[in-house]
């Protein structure tokens, strides 16, 4: 059998780290995507070198058109192939940010990516997106006032991916989205706790338990390579409300 390879973007810590750690455990070769922090990517590529798989890392802002198709050139030239796309990155919560980055980052650039890989995928490709109950049931409840622009924007890239679900399928590629509650020991789950001090053991109590980082890595790596997924996928509770409203 063939090795599938696997670009994960934000893979340099956390949620993006961890998932691509447990698509190596599954066999996968892995581009470990990051924007600034290369000696945590290089740390992350070691631990993938050290389950058997190859690993190379990319150094990419999604917000940059050239850079990331670049990396989608360097990835298909390195390995030969591009098998699975995993949209993990996503901001918005940083300081000093223009007030659009949340939407060029959330939407614009997933989008972009997301194409741009569909165009190189072998047939029987996958992108997973990675969102969170916040963002996805966004319209439907109250989120954090300083967590809104990314909830919205996660949103708006979330349907802006499933609105061309027929074009990555006629391209060969499937499309699965995956979304988690409050994710115990994020750097999300931990601003927000900031700018609602209780936050995360109320959500707790309410929901019964959070996902931890490898539960949620662990979902994210079981849709990227299942047979036939849910076209989305829940990790963690899903109630009425959302964790931070």
């Amino acid at each position: 059998m063939t090795t599938r390879t696997a670009l994960v973007t934000g893979a340099s810590r956390g949620i993006g780290a961890a998932t691509a750690v447990q698509l190596a455990r599954r066999g996968v070769d892995l581009v470990i995507n990051y924007r600034d922090k290369q000696a945590r990517a290089e740390a992350v590529a070691e631990q993938v070198r050290g389950l058997g798989r190859r690993a190379l890392t990319a150094r990419a802002d999604l917000t940059d058109a050239d850079a990331v198709g670049s990396m989608i050139e360097s990835t298909v030239s390195a390995y030969g192939r591009l098998d699975l796309l995993i949209l993990n990155a996503s901001g918005g919560l940083e300081r000093d940010v223009a007030e659009d980055y949340a939407r060029r980052l959330n939407r614009d650039a997933q989008v972009r990516l997301a194409e741009l890989a569909a165009d190189r995928m072998t047939d029987g490709g996958r992108i997973v997106f990675v969102t969170s109950h916040e963002a996805h049931f966004y319209s439907d409840g109250s989120t954090l006032p300083v967590y809104a622009p990314v909830a919205a924007s996660k949103q708006a890239g979330e349907r802006a991916l499933l609105d061309r679900e027929a074009a990555f399928a006629a391209r060969g590629v499937s499309l699965v989205v995956v979304s988690g509650d409050l994710i115990d020991g994020t750097i999300t789950a931990k601003l927000l706790d900031r700018a609602r001090p209780g936050l995360i053991e109320e959500r707790r109590d309410r929901a019964g338990y959070l996902p931890s980082i490898e539960d949620f890595a662990d979902a994210v790596a079981g849709a990227a390579l299942a047979t036939d997924p849910d076209k989305i996928i829940f990790v963690g509770t899903v109630d009425q409300g959302t964790p931070a409203g």
